[in-house]
This record gives structure tokens, sequence and C-alpha cells, in this order.
């Protein structure tokens, strides 16, 4: 068994499993502060609190496009792109399997605390629809911040909406208090904005449960594209497209399987999607993510630690 590098992220982990703690934040910040060495070497995805990286405020062109839109707006569309099926890029089931090797030895923010991991099981006391509902939230608030700030904003909500998170409890909270809850996020006064607007939709539309279709949840306000692909994936437990973020869009264009860098991150799923075997669209998504979080950086990669460096047409380049 490959060992697993994980002590830079075992603070975080302990956090997020107490729950109950009302000092989650105090926590994470002395943890951080401890970790210092370590928090240097992964800056990249360990910001201070509310920090939103430059290269997701550049690159999310799509999600961007989507907390900007004004609130009018009530349908989203997907980008239009025009994608035939394309030839499978050589040896890209080689460098596939490389890195997912990789992967298993090395434990990412997306591993402890990606969206998919934030809702809270189906239990005598959650039911279904308000497991699904946080999925969505959880996905909501993550456009343009970073995993653990996403997970302390839920951990928020949990303990300071009456009765947890669920779509009671939003429908019930005022819109500056939900701000205030997750005051740390990116574009969060937008985000509260539409956690209400998507809570009562939810609430008229869908007899209280969340959408169940890619179209109807790009139809609610906030939702872009890979939040919908990754909901029905972990909200719904179907597999209807490729979760699409900037790791995903940055490594697959730095590794040759596509050319979408303009097209942005719809462009870059509608291309996987013509050649990447269906199998694989679920895992592929927290695969790259990590990756990209640990190794593959945005800025100044660690090409030399790569184990793909010698077959990446990209390796050795600073971005």
């Amino acid at each position: 068994m490959p060992k697993t590098r994980k002590a830079s992220l075992e603070f975080t982990s302990q956090s997020l499993s107490d729950t109950s703690s009302k000092n989650f934040g105090t926590r994470l910040q002395t943890a951080n502060a401890r970790n210092s060495r370590l928090n240097k070497e992964v800056s990249p995805y360990f910001p201070t609190e509310g920090e939103v990286d430059e290269s997701i405020a550049r690159q999310t062109l799509t999600e961007a496009a989507v907390i900007n839109s004004s609130s009018k707006k009530t349908v989203k569309t997907n980008v239009s792109i025009t994608q035939k099926s394309t030839k499978p890029p050589t040896n890209w089931e080689e460098v596939y399997q490389s890195i997912k090797e990789y992967r298993k030895t090395l434990v990412a923010p997306v591993d402890v605390m990606g969206c998919e991991r934030l809702a809270e099981e189906p239990s005598k006391e959650i039911t279904p629809q308000t497991s699904r509902f946080q999925s969505l939230v959880a996905l909501m608030l993550s456009s343009q911040t970073k995993d653990q700030v996403t997970a302390a904003a839920i951990h928020e909500l949990r303990q300071k909406l009456s009765g947890g998170l669920n779509l009671k409890s939003v429908l019930q909270a005022d819109e500056e208090y939900l701000d205030q809850c997750i005051s740390k996020v990116g574009f969060h006064r937008k985000k509260a904005k539409y956690m209400k607007q998507v809570a009562e939709i939810c609430q008229d539309k869908y007899s209280g449960d969340i959408p169940n279709t890619v179209e109807e949840l790009m139809k609610l306000p906030g939702v872009g594209p890979k939040m919908a692909y990754l909901c029905m994936n972990s909200a719904w437990k179907q597999n209807e497209g490729i979760g699409v973020d900037v790791h995903v869009h940055r490594i697959t264009n730095r590794l040759g399987w596509c050319k979408t860098e303009k097209a942005g991150p719809e462009g870059t799923r509608q291309a996987l999607e013509s050649w990447l075997p269906r199998n694989l669209w679920q895992e592929i998504n927290p695969m790259l993510v990590g990756f990209g979080q640990t190794t593959c950086l945005p800025r100044m990669p660690k090409c030399t630690e790569c184990p793909v460096k010698d077959k990446c047409p990209s390796s050795g380049k600073k971005s």
C-alpha cells in the first residue's frame, strides 16, 4: 500500500469532524499558524479565510457570469460551443492512470472538504431532501471560493440557523443574517440573496426538494454548469456530465487533452466528454482538482514532483 502524505491536512480533517464546536474558525486559524511551514508550501490552496484566488477570479468566466448576472435573469443556458467527437489524445490512458495512482499518495483539500463531502448523510434526523439541499448550497457557496472557506461557511450555517442547514431554516432566516453566516466566501452578498431565492423556488416548484435535471438546476439563480453537473453527481447520484472547474480546465489544457483555454470550463467539458469514457466522468473532477491543489498549481507548478512530467507538453513552464 502506498504511504499517504496527509500531515498538512490533519488539522483540517479534525476541525471538520468536530461539528459541535463553536470555535471552528478560531481553531482553524490557530492550526494554520502552527503549521506555517506547511502552509507556505501549499499556500495556493490554503489562503487566509475569505481570500479569493486570483486564478479563480481570472479563469472562471462562466461561473463569474452567473454570479454577476442580473437577479432578473432566471434562465441560463450552456455556452454555445460546437464540439465534434474527437479522437482521444495519444497516451491519455497512461497519463490518466499515472495521475490517479499519484493522487492515492497525497491527501488534498478536496479529499477532506470538497463540496460533495459537506452535505450531511441522510439519517433519522436528516431527510434525503435536506441532504440534497445542503449539497446544492455547498456548491453555490464554492464558486470562486477556497474549499476550506466553503466548509467553514457550511459549518456556520449548521450552527447558527435554527434547526440546522435545511430548506425551512433558510426560508425563515433574513437575507442579512445569511450573509453574516457566509461572509467569508466570495460574492457572499449575492450568494445570500440567491440562497433565499433558491429556497423559495425549491419550496414552491419542487415540493421542498431540489431540481433533478441539469437543465432545471441551471435555471436556479447563481447556479452554473459546473455546479449543476456536480450536483447531479453528489446529490442525485447520477452521472450526467463532467464537472469542470478551474483546476480541471487548466490541467487538461496543460496536458494537451483539450485546446479550450479561451473557450473556458464549459468548452473543456464538451471537449472532454467527446472522447473520455463515461465511466470516468465522475472521478476525473476530484482527481484533477486535488492534483491542481497540490502539484499542478495555477502559478509555479511543481513540475519536478509531477508523475507525468516526461509526458506533459507544458512541463517546466511557470504558468
